[in-house]
């Protein structure tokens, strides 16, 4: 029997299983995709400066370092609302890096990390879609859809969030009736790694350098975004620099547009007898301010610490995954209060909101100590 069975080895599980693979556990990891292939289309994901030091110590930075266009470095973020005041700026030379953070591909990440896991020997088995995960005292069973075989382990590590049925773990939904839009924008003038967080009245606005474009991600009510979807090439610029404001103004064209609902996910409670949830399968975050893989990434790192800790006998029981979810709490909560008080925050338009919330970005860009507390927890987590 495995010490540890990790559910889904994307770029969380794979971490947690890369952590582990040389502390002498016995270590699988299921995955339903087929080898080298992806479950979703490449997208643009943020990485902080916190996650490329773990993906240092993994031995996985310096290969994804190397694929031309996978990384590009976030030098300085821009922070304002449109039709208000109040704005700050985050510069990476403040917190003495070259980089405050990173724009990766997802396609390159996940890549990078099982060229990772073929090198560390990691028992990793492809193809399997898991149904369901029960417990018993001394062991979790992960069962695999279509009558597939059980798989007993000591601990059971839920990476996924494809909704697998846990046992004594609830996930709880909050949809916020809004859509993702997304797809790339090239500019006029070079980016020069500066990223926006821009809170534009029709929702927050995201623009993340990647290679010579940029990312964007626009926060949209439903029928709004389909109407964005639906227009010309053209006509979408124009009125999303209309809406995006003077921050900016070199929106040439337009690409890869596409888009998802936005929705709150959390476990309740992250481990159950047996069983941990980590990444997105413990916390599905709002993707304003970009802190969701992140605070995954950390959950695989500490996760690690938690099992090391304890021990090889202590795997899986009761004081080991308390011990875990108390050192997470902090953190998971952090995020989980940032993404959703910024969506209600500045998710309205309302006068009486506008004005504060501009006083509030004005005294983080005027008081240096909350501004490096703050960037610190943006680098690092809670």
């Amino acid at each position: 029997m495995p010490d540890l069975c990790i559910v889904g080895a994307g770029p969380v599980g794979a971490t947690l299983a890369l952590a582990l693979a040389d502390s002498g556990l016995d270590v699988v990891a299921l995955d339903a995709r087929a080898p080298g292939a992806t479950l979703r289309g490449d997208r643009s994901l943020a990485l902080s400066h916190g996650a490329r030091l773990i993906l240092e110590r993994l031995g996985v930075w310096a290969s994804l370092a190397e694929a031309a266009g996978a990384v590009t470095p976030i030098v300085r973020i821009d922070v304002s609302q449109s039709g208000g005041f109040g704005s700050t700026t985050l510069d990476a030379s403040d917190a003495g890096l070259p980089a405050l953070g990173y724009v990766v591909s997802y396609v390159a990440l996940q890549a990078a990390l099982d060229r990772a896991l073929d090198r560390s020997g990691v028992d990793v088995r492809y193809g399997v879609v898991v149904d369901r995960v029960e417990t018993a005292p001394a062991s979790a069973s992960i069962v695999p859809v279509a009558g597939g075989t059980p798989i007993a382990a000591r601990l059971a590590v839920v990476a996924d969030g494809t909704g697998a049925g846990l046992a004594g773990i609830e996930r709880v939904r909050r949809d916020y009736g809004q859509v993702a839009v997304i797809g790339k924008l090239e500019t006029r003038a070079p980016h020069g790694g500066v990223a926006y967080e821009r809170f534009a009245r029709g929702g927050p606005i995201a623009l993340l350098p990647e290679g010579d474009r940029y990312g964007f991600v626009w926060t949209l009510d439903p029928g709004e975004a389909q109407s964005m979807l639906a227009l010309p090439d053209d006509a979408f610029v124009s009125r999303f620099a209309a809406c995006f404001g003077n921050r900016r103004d070199d929106f040439l064209r337009v690409s890869s547009r596409k888009s998802f609902p936005l929705v709150l996910e959390l476990a309740r409670p992250p481990v159950s007898n047996r069983i941990v949830t980590i990444g997105n399968a413990s916390q599905t975050l709002h993707p304003v301010a970009g802190q969701g893989f992140n605070v995954g990434l950390r959950d695989a790192w500490e996760l690690k610490r938690a099992i090391l800790a304890a021990g090889r006998d202590a795997v899986g029981l009761r004081p080991m995954l308390e011990a875990y979810a108390a050192r997470r709490r902090a953190d998971r909560w952090a995020g989980v209060a940032f993404t959703h008080g910024l969506v209600h925050l500045f998710g309205t338009d309302l006068p009486f909101v506008r004005w504060p919330r501009g006083v509030g970005l004005a005294m983080l860009d005027a008081v240096p100590p909350l501004k490096r507390s703050f960037t610190r927890a943006m680098l690092f987590g809670a």
